[in-house]
């Protein structure tokens, strides 16, 4: 395997996280990456994800490369355009590249998101959050008291604003899609990842993903107004003005995490 040959992983431990869209497994890593344990998250072939509707999140998303370039091939163009299998597999691996490369930003601007490692055509390498026996539960399996709750809800704003400030959007941003160990955090899950300057129906999104974090610590007390919170984010952080609003979607109470096109949990990187 290249990333045994490569000095990256010395062994897979143990399967952390299965779904429609990847597995995640927990891997020994070799020693040149400084780092004890490494996540990969293998993607499943094209064929078999379900997120429907992609569309909304490629607005004005450019189509990447293995190298992480764009795509300027228009017979490949033509493929992607048909949905062929060739234009399908060169949209899959253009959705790991824009994960991977969205990793890479945010890690290096001071993000709380796993260290990215390496990536090819089907899986990411990154940080590792947890212990070999016990992953990092998501902060929706985590009961926090309201003493620590708001605290970590002022990290996870400010790195919500810092990700706008980098014409990031997380896409799917909720408890599902944040790790928590011994009080670290650490987002993940940025495959859908939307451009705040690009996408015309980016301001909607982004002002569900404040709304899924809101619902989730208001539980323990936190109290915020999501409206208000994200319009204020914006303000500060976003594009200038004439990008054009939209209304976020309805969420439901108990948000579940899922993106209105997927029927499943969505994956972490545990």
């Amino acid at each position: 395997m290249y990333y045994y040959d490569d000095k990256q992983i010395t062994d897979v431990l143990a399967r952390v996280k299965g779904g429609k869209e990847a597995n995640v497994y927990c891997c020994a890593a070799h020693p040149a990456t400084g780092l004890a344990l490494i996540a990969a998250k293998l993607y499943r072939p094209r064929q078999f994800r379900n997120l429907r509707n992609d569309a909304r999140y490629r607005q004005g998303r450019a189509i990447l490369d293995e190298r992480g370039k764009v795509v300027r091939d228009e017979g490949l163009l033509v493929a992607i355009r048909k949905k062929t299998s060739v234009g399908q597999e060169a949209t899959h691996r253009s959705w790991i590249e824009h994960e991977y490369r969205t990793l890479e930003t945010l890690h290096a601007a001071g993000a709380d998101v796993p260290r990215p490692v390496s990536h090819d055509n089907s899986a990411i390498l990154m940080e590792y959050l947890g212990d070999a026996e016990t992953p990092a539960p998501a902060l929706h399996e985590v009961r926090l008291e309201r003493e620590e709750a708001e605290p970590l809800f002022t990290r996870l704003m400010d790195n919500v604003g810092l990700m706008l400030r980098h014409g990031i959007i997380h896409g799917d941003l909720s408890a599902y899609n944040v790790l928590y160990w011994d009080g670290e955090v650490r987002l993940i899950d940025f495959p859908q990842v939307v451009h705040p300057r690009e996408n015309a129906e980016a301001y909607a999104i982004f002002a569900r993903d404040v709304l899924r974090l809101c619902q989730y610590f208001a539980r323990p007390g936190v109290g915020a107004e999501p409206a208000a919170l994200a319009a204020e984010l914006w303000a500060r952080h976003g594009p200038p003005a004439r990008t054009v609003f939209y209304d976020p979607p309805p969420v439901e109470e108990e948000a579940d995490g899922d993106l209105d096109e997927l029927e499943d949990e969505p994956e972490g990187e545990a």
